[in-house]
């Protein structure tokens, strides 16, 4: 399965985007501030900073903060414990993706339960035929 996460609107902490799942629009998308850290980590601001653009395998796991299974990015250069789940802005994120099914692009997105439960579902439901990749892109 396929996961790409279109990045298009920047502001001074925050990156606002759409998710799609094999080519159909699927979320909207809130995430740190992006800051190209190309492997730098020196770059990074702890709770602050977005993980790079790129292509990463996710599986789902145990989160022992939310106390339930939800998505886990592998191998993300200076990041550990990447997760896709609910919030509604940055402030919420510390580099993980969050995602929602409303959302106005510019300040926060919104109604995220339902497309976190729905996602979790989706990924069991195909984690034992083939993998799951998040290409995450800029616009």
């Amino acid at each position: 399965m396929e996961i790409k996460v279109v990045r298009s609107v920047r502001n001074e902490n925050s990156t606002f985007g759409k998710m799609f799942m094999n080519n159909e629009f699927y979320a909207y998308t809130c995430e740190d501030k992006v800051r190209n850290l190309k492997g730098d980590k020196s770059k990074k601001i702890y709770g602050k900073t977005a993980i790079d653009a790129g292509r990463y395998e996710v599986v789902l796991s145990y989160s022992e903060h939310f106390k339930k299974y939800l998505p886990l990015l592998l191998n993300v250069p200076c990041f550990q414990g990447i997760r896709i789940h609910g919030g509604n802005t940055s402030e919420d994120s510390l580099g993980c993706i969050l995602i929602g099914a409303n959302g106005d692009l510019k300040s926060c997105i919104s109604n995220c339960a339902s497309k976190v439960n729905n996602l979790v579902s989706i990924l069991k439901g195909v984690e034992k035929k083939e993998k799951t990749w998040i290409e995450i892109v800029e616009e």
